[in-house]
């Protein structure tokens, strides 16, 4: 290239499934009999809720519909999150100064971090934990203090340790519950454990919330929490609960002076969310208890057909566990990077390496339930024919 790349850039690396599905898509095109079955990424398979599609359908035809939209939202998406928010969580937002649509969750986690972090800021990162919280640290040019989440407590953070830590300098802490990647719940007293740790050291807690409603029979939100908008951002998505990953919608909320300094760093960046996709989600978040238990049926289902290919290689797992993945603890001894890279060029089975997550992954496997029964039962038969 003509010139070198910024300095900020070697601090982060192609993410890490978007190098395994260029992989993937190779071994595709070189004449293979049968696709690779993926069982990496939690990307949804199923179809959005009728309505949100026939909304998009029918607005995208009218004439109007195509101009740039406001960067705040429009009123329509921003109350159906409020009411929505106000129904399942029993969280009361103001629609027009206390949630900020976005184009995913993804995104609103880079933006955050642009509109709060300094160079030298800390943040507290899971480990293990969604790999965007470190590489949007790392961007902002901020210093990354892992947290440790281990079995033995749930996977839910040591508070004895947090508090024995060295936390001057730290600005955020990044929390996710149910847990991605180890599918461990949260609870109220979780959360008011969280917003009690921000408020006394002066941390702002940032709760990535997409899987609230993936096997889960209860939706918590850490907003829920009197005096939580004091120190706390929550950000959520229909992606996963709504099955419209590829549509990137997605929300931040908390206090009105924290949605506004997210929005002069948004603003700058795109133009606003396309108005039919807008409309549709206001159709999408209107679903009831019907959706959600038609949802999780099939979840239930896929979760059990992942554990059985869990039980063929020996791996150790909670069958209960809630969120879009299954995550297990291989036998000791046994290298999860061998076994992944053994199923998928022996087996064409790809099942993703807890290391990518932490440090405290690298013992452990995760599979995706984001694929039918009987595309797990067929990556059960060909993994049985290479162990």
């Amino acid at each position: 290239m003509i010139i070198p790349p910024a300095e900020r850039t070697s601090s982060v690396k192609e993410y890490y499934f978007s190098k395994k599905n260029r992989e993937i898509a190779a071994m595709n095109a070189d004449g293979r009999t049968e696709p690779v079955i993926n069982l990496g990424i939690g990307s949804p398979d199923g179809r959005p809720p009728q309505a949100a599609i026939d909304c998009l359908c029918e607005s995208a035809a009218k004439d109007g519909m195509h101009a740039y939209q406001p960067y705040v939202g429009t009123p329509e998406i921003r109350k159906a999150y409020a009411d929505w928010y106000s129904r399942w969580y029993g969280v009361t937002l103001d629609p027009a100064s206390e949630i900020q649509p976005l184009t995913g969750s993804k995104e609103g986690i880079l933006i955050i971090s642009l509109a709060f972090l300094n160079k030298g800021d800390k943040v507290l990162v899971p480990d293990p934990g969604y790999p965007t919280y470190s590489s949007s640290a790392s961007l902002c040019e901020a210093e990354i203090v892992n947290y440790n989440l281990v079995e033995s407590l749930g996977w839910q953070p040591d508070f004895d340790a947090l508090e024995a830590m060295d936390l001057s300098g730290v600005k955020m802490m990044w929390t996710n519950y149910p847990n991605m990647p180890t599918g461990a719940p949260a609870d109220p007293a979780l959360y008011e454990r969280l917003v009690d740790f921000g408020r006394r050291h002066g941390i702002m807690i940032c709760n990535d919330n997409p899987y609230s409603f993936i096997l889960a029979e209860e939706h918590h939100s850490i907003l829920a929490v009197p005096g939580a908008k004091d120190c706390c951002l929550e950000l959520n998505s229909l992606s996963k609960a709504h099955n419209m990953a590829g549509w990137r919608l997605g929300m931040v909320a908390s206090s009105a002076d924290v949605i506004y300094e997210i929005l002069k760093v948004k603003s700058q960046l795109d133009s606003g969310i396309f108005r039919p996709l807008q409309l549709a989600a206001v159709e999408a978040l209107k679903q009831g208890p019907e959706w959600f238990s038609s949802l999780n049926a099939e979840y239930k289902r896929r979760r059990v057909a992942a554990g059985h290919i869990f039980d063929a290689l020996g791996v150790k797992y909670n069958p209960d566990s809630q969120g879009l993945f299954l995550w297990g603890r291989v036998p000791e001894g046994a290298d999860p990077v061998a076994i992944s890279d053994k199923l998928l060029h022996e087996a064409g089975v790809f099942i993703t390496p807890g290391f990518i997550f932490g440090h405290n992954g690298e013992k452990y496997l995760r599979i995706s339930l984001c694929a039918t029964v009987g595309k797990m039962a067929r990556a059960l038969e060909k993994i049985k024919s290479v162990i």
